[in-house]
């Protein structure tokens, strides 16, 4: 694996401690869990400083309850990333579920003022609205509602600051009918597991790049650990087989994360509960020094 070395000291971190979004409980225990890890295992961060805070508790159950949570949630991590894209500080976001990228990627092209380009990798393609979700999982919801589209409480923090055809997913093989027209309809460039195995993670991912960092200020990188083959991240919620290999990913990721031109990168959906040996928070560790070329890192919550 080749590791950045791009000078990032030291590098904001922020733990999303929310699950609510996510069909299935766990996600929202992964950011303790993985400072728990790296607690136990310093390298390959060095022995990162390690700075946490309550964040706001999931409710007891409701649907009412469930969406104001996430929405609670989403408006103070854009209220982070947007102080953090201010101060031209470069943010890594542990979550939680997906639908976190609601907040993560407003909040930070307001505080750039400028339009964003986005790199989704990921299993599913989190392209549903209330009409067309099969679950009614808001992780599923959490891209169309990030371009405005879906329930208002979610759509509330959308600024139109990210241009569908800014954006690039790469790693999708499960997903619905509605979510490919949507896509077809808003001009997302859509990458699936077939077209990687043809030209190989790294030409992929170059392209993406090229996607989302044309004619914006930057782009933002945001991974869904269900993205990688069941074999090399366990520890997510909802599995698919047949993913991205970590062996053949490594050195794509560091080349799109290490770039000047990345804002930030958020890594989502580790549940701990699920992971076997550690295997998933080895992997989000190397995933991080890649980024932020191992140096410190200083965690908000």
């Amino acid at each position: 694996m080749r590791v950045a070395t791009t000078n990032r000291i030291p590098t904001a971190a922020i733990a999303v401690s929310c699950g609510a979004g996510a069909l299935y409980h766990g996600c929202e225990d992964g950011p303790a869990a993985f400072r728990r890890y790296l607690d136990r295992h310093a390298a390959p961060l060095d022995g990162g400083l390690l700075t946490w805070e309550p964040t706001p508790q999931e409710p007891a159950g409701g649907d009412e309850r469930t969406i104001a949570l996430i929405a609670r949630t989403n408006r103070w991590l854009a209220g982070t990333t947007r102080r953090l894209a201010q101060s031209g500080k470069f943010f890594v976001v542990i979550g939680g579920d997906h639908s976190c990228a609601i907040g993560t990627w407003n909040g930070s092209s307001e505080g750039l003022r400028e339009p964003l380009g986005l790199i989704w990798i990921d299993a599913h393609r989190d392209m549903h609205v209330p009409e067309t979700t099969p679950s009614g999982a808001i992780n599923g919801m959490a891209l169309a509602a990030l371009l405005g589209h879906g329930m208002p409480q979610l759509t509330a923090l959308s600024r139109g600051t990210i241009a569908p055809d800014r954006i690039c997913l790469i790693g999708t093989r499960s997903y619905e009918l509605e979510e490919v027209e949507f896509a077809a309809r808003h001009g997302i460039r859509v990458i699936g597991m077939d077209e990687i195995s043809r030209r190989g993670i790294e030409e992929v991912c170059a392209e993406a790049r090229t996607i989302a960092d044309s004619h914006v200020v930057g782009y933002g990188v945001s991974l869904d650990l269900d993205a990688f083959d069941p074999a090399d991240a366990p520890g997510v919620g909802t599995p698919a087989e047949n993913g991205i290999r970590a062996s053949e990913f490594l050195n794509a990721w560091g080349d799109l994360t290490s770039n000047p031109r990345c804002v930030g990168i958020e890594i989502l959906e580790y549940n701990p509960h699920r992971d076997r040996a550690d295997r998933t928070a080895r992997l989000m560790s190397g995933l991080v020094a890649a980024a932020v070329g191992k140096e410190t890192v200083q965690w908000i919550l």
